[in-house]
């Protein structure tokens, strides 16, 4: 049976998801993303915003635990680290700057959407990898 701390796991979760509202807040980044990505204010108005939050937090608790898997039981700080940054820059966000380029997206979105991965698998290594 694979081992993994599950509270690691649902913290990195919650952190992954705080990371996310404040990342594609007005605080950050929210108009540009919106006007990059082409999301008006009307649609964010008829949203169910409900069901977004809670299937995002679902699949943000998905990436943290298979993420936990990937990386194995105490994994060195080291090892988080690398392995987070490497993830979200070499898998997550250059497997949206191949979409981007065929989809004609502009680089700023490019940068928010991959930045916010890379920042995200990095958060969620460096929680796996400090918690006991």
């Amino acid at each position: 049976m694979p081992e993994f701390n599950f509270l690691a796991v649902l913290l990195a979760a919650v952190v992954n998801f705080v990371l996310g509202g404040l990342w594609y807040s007005p605080l950050l980044f929210a108009r540009v993303w919106q006007r990059e990505s082409g999301v008006t204010d009307e649609q964010l108005k008829t949203a169910n915003m409900a069901m977004i939050f809670g299937l995002a937090f679902v699949l943000s608790l998905i990436a943290a635990l298979v993420f936990a898997l990937f990386l194995g039981p105490r994994p060195p700080l080291s090892l988080g680290l690398g392995a987070g940054f490497s993830a979200g820059l070499c898998w997550v966000a250059s497997s949206f700057g191949i979409n981007y380029l065929f989809e004609r997206r502009s680089l700023k979105l490019f940068l928010i959407n991959g930045g916010y991965h890379t920042l995200q698998f990095t958060l969620i290594g460096l929680i796996l990898s400090l918690w006991p």
